[in-house]
């Protein structure tokens, strides 16, 4: 019994590297698009790297942007937990 829980806790480290190193993959694709004024450069881990509007950098946009996309990201994460997804539901089939 206390080797099964071993074995799990080696695999929930193993998904752990996994997803850093997917987290790290993401975080390098990136696409800039420019639309008037205004220019965005975004990332696979869906941030926003920076914006320019009229040629100012907006850190203040791209920081209240990011801020609000973490907290939508954590409330969809909480949503799939309690329909039984996530990590929560590859743990109960190991």
């Amino acid at each position: 019994m206390a080797f099964d829980k071993v074995k799990q806790l080696g695999e929930l480290n193993k998904m752990r590297q996994q997803a850093k190193e997917l987290q790290k993959e993401l975080e390098q694709i990136t696409e800039t698009l420019s639309a008037g004024d205004i220019e965005v450069k975004v990332t696979g881990d869906q941030k926003l790297a920076y914006m320019k509007v009229d040629g100012e950098e907006r850190q203040d946009i791209v920081d209240a942007i990011n801020k609000a996309m973490k907290k939508v990201q954590k409330k969809a994460a909480k949503k799939m937990l309690e329909m039984g997804g996530g990590l929560s539901g590859l743990l109960g089939k190991m």
